[in-house]
């Protein structure tokens, strides 16, 4: 018999194809998924040195947030019912009196919330201590790309968000020389456009050019607003899409959050250029509105989806899915009568493959295959709110949620076992997490 490092018996499977198999087992060794089979061949061949016992259970790709902003995690709560700009007035505010021991405790409830939600990977747009963020990362056993804020301009900036464009990038490029590669590779440092409102053609030009030469990501918000398209139109006489294309920054290394305000030839030039879309669904209908998803699709772009993190709602990612296939059937779906505009297996391939695409890891995660890096989580399916279904897929997107996950594998390791997770204190983060938001607020 062979050895393998974590032998998981007798699951159903999602396979790439969003169809489910099984019963099979699975070994996993050295980070990879190593064999997908029928229980019995697996197990004959097969010795775990950790057995999972997957009967009941379904094994399927890790969800990957593509946009969050785990330093928002302690402003939970305090978004909902309010009047814009949430922005301006909660969030600068709030960011800018954070503190790095503040940052390390909200990067590791963030982390401990998207584990117990089956979330394994994720895109931080960035804050101010990032370092925090990272080493966070490292401890929790996750993955992620990680940036910076970068700044440079605006009056509603201020304090230690606010830099100049050497500062930014500098900045940045000390994070990457410290933390990229981290983690035994779960850690990648990308360097970012807030948005074009409060970042200098002199930085967006300078960020452009260090991603370059480093080969690694930007992570921007995009079309988020009517206020942005306005501020484009009113200063560069472009829409915000169409400005950053004549710097030069579309491409395949950027990953662009909300992406709300597009017009169809923002959508075109876009899919030209192989830009990532990540959607923010329950983010995007309280404040802004309805993307172009179903457009944004047919022009072949890659879609995933992010939480934008914990302060309107939470990071499970199950229920940002629910969200985008009900507001999509509402908006293109129901005045056109068309019930497939937004299919199940379609949004469950956003929350995984389409996150791993839009993290630039596609070939390595966000699918259950040989081969591929084991960054798995196992859902209980032998529930009332999910079997007997005639479709479990349909079920999956319908009823499940982060809370029948039961066990995370991120690059090969256990992370969570029967919802206990093993890499993070949950009992004293959420105690310290508490102590530090009394403290931030009496702060702010």
């Amino acid at each position: 018999m062979k050895n393998c490092d974590i032998l998981i018996k007798g699951c159903e499977i999602l396979g790439p194809g969003m169809s489910v198999t099984g019963p099979c087992s699975v070994a996993i060794h050295k980070s990879l998924i190593e064999k997908i089979g029928p229980s019995d061949q697996v197990e004959k061949e097969y010795l775990g040195g950790t057995v999972v016992d997957g009967r009941g259970k379904l094994l399927m790709p890790g969800m990957v947030d593509g946009h969050t902003h785990t330093c928002q995690q302690l402003l939970r709560g305090r978004v909902s019912d309010e009047y814009p700009m949430i922005w301006t007035r909660f969030l600068v505010p709030f960011e800018s009196n954070l503190k790095p021991e503040d940052t390390r405790i909200s990067g590791q409830l963030a982390c401990l919330e998207m584990i117990k939600s089956g979330t394994t990977a994720f895109a931080d747009s960035g804050g101010v201590h990032m370092d925090q963020v990272a080493e966070t990362v490292i401890e929790s056993g996750m993955r992620a790309a990680i940036a910076k804020s970068t700044m440079d301009m605006g009056d509603i900036v201020s304090g230690a968000m606010k830099e100049t464009a050497q500062e930014a990038v500098e900045r940045t490029r000390d994070l990457y020389r410290s933390y990229h590669g981290a983690g035994d590779g779960r850690v990648s440092i990308w360097f970012a456009i807030r948005q074009v409102m409060t970042c200098s053609r002199e930085l967006i030009a300078m960020v452009r050019d260090a991603a370059a030469e480093l080969h690694t990501g930007i992570h921007a918000h995009l079309c988020e607003h009517r206020d942005e398209v306005i501020f484009c139109l009113k200063n560069y006489q472009k829409r915000p899409a169409q400005f950053l294309d004549e710097m030069g920054v579309l491409g395949p290394n950027l990953l662009t959050a909300h992406n709300v305000m597009l017009s169809d030839e923002d959508i075109r030039c876009m899919a030209e250029r192989g830009v990532k879309v990540i959607h923010c669904p329950r983010a995007n209908l309280a404040y802004h509105g309805f993307p172009k998803t179903p457009q944004i699709l047919r022009e072949g772009l890659n879609v995933g989806l992010g939480s934008d993190g914990a302060a309107p709602s939470n990071l499970d990612l199950f229920d940002e899915i629910k969200v985008l296939r009900y507001a999509m059937l509402a908006y293109w779906g129901l005045p056109y009568f068309n019930p497939v505009v937004m299919t199940c297996p379609t949004l469950l391939k956003m929350a995984s493959q389409g996150g791993a695409n839009a993290l630039g890891l596609g070939s390595s995660i966000g699918s259950v295959e040989e081969g591929k890096k084991a960054d798995v989580i196992l859902l209980k399916t032998e529930q009332p709110h999910i079997r007997p279904t005639q479709n479990l897929v349909n079920s999956l997107v319908d009823a499940a949620c982060g809370h029948d996950v039961t066990d995370s594998i991120i690059d090969g390791k256990l992370v969570m076992k029967d919802r206990n997770v093993l890499t993070l204190d949950e009992e004293k983060i959420r105690y310290e997490a508490a102590a530090h938001m009394e403290q931030i607020m009496r702060r702010v």
